[in-house]
């Protein structure tokens, strides 16, 4: 998005006043038990706006996946970037995510002048950036990001569970549920579980 402009997701707007492309980032799989946990960057257009964006959460998945490709027809300019199960393991999860960011925000055609991260926490880059509790609901670009991590991780999950059908990473997209703690405890871990997770260590002992 450029500078000089208000930008909403709902009711609340920020506004600044930098020259240049603001980029919108956010994250996608910091809590669940098993997968990569996912960015996306978007730097939006104001020429061509994206009705319905709103927090990913707050959307039904049908909903998502149109704005996902609507997202990425009419954005400036998108990237994904993610973290392995063996980095999360390595690193911890805050520090995964925070790499997942930074390569989202590498993988843009276009470096912004100014980027919004969702959250209280910043990657560390030699852009000028800026955290923004609760932004994927005040922030359009932000809002747009987190559709598309969440969308793609759904995919991933997806595609994870046509691997591991016993495991069920389609209904309970790698969360904590009652359904996939029992089944951590009758199978153990697949590959693609975080061993450094309580749940997931507890089911290897």
């Amino acid at each position: 998005m450029r500078s000089k402009k208000s930008f909403t997701a709902e009711q609340t707007s920020l506004v600044w006043h930098e020259t240049g492309l603001i980029a919108g980032v956010d994250e996608a799989g910091r809590g669940p038990l098993a997968g990569p946990v996912v960015a996306a960057a978007v730097i939006l257009d104001d020429l061509n706006p994206v009705p319905g964006l709103a927090d990913s959460k707050k959307l039904s998945a049908r909903q998502r996946e149109r704005l996902y490709d609507e997202i990425r027809a009419k954005a400036l300019c998108s990237a994904i970037g993610q973290a392995s199960v063996e980095e999360i393991d390595a690193l911890n999860i805050l520090q995964a995510t925070l790499l997942a960011m930074k390569r989202a925000v590498q993988g843009l055609r276009l470096k912004p002048a100014l980027v919004l991260v969702d959250g209280n926490q910043l990657p560390r880059w030699d852009l000028r950036a800026e955290a923004v509790v609760k932004g994927d609901s005040k922030v359009a670009a932000i809002s747009a990001a987190s559709i598309l991590a969440k969308v793609h991780r759904d995919r991933w999950c997806l595609e994870c569970d046509a691997q591991y059908p016993d495991y069920g990473f389609a209904q309970h997209k790698g969360y904590g549920t009652a359904q996939h703690l029992s089944l951590l405890q009758k199978l153990g871990p697949c590959p693609q579980h975080r061993r450094t997770f309580a749940p997931v260590a507890q089911a290897m002992s």
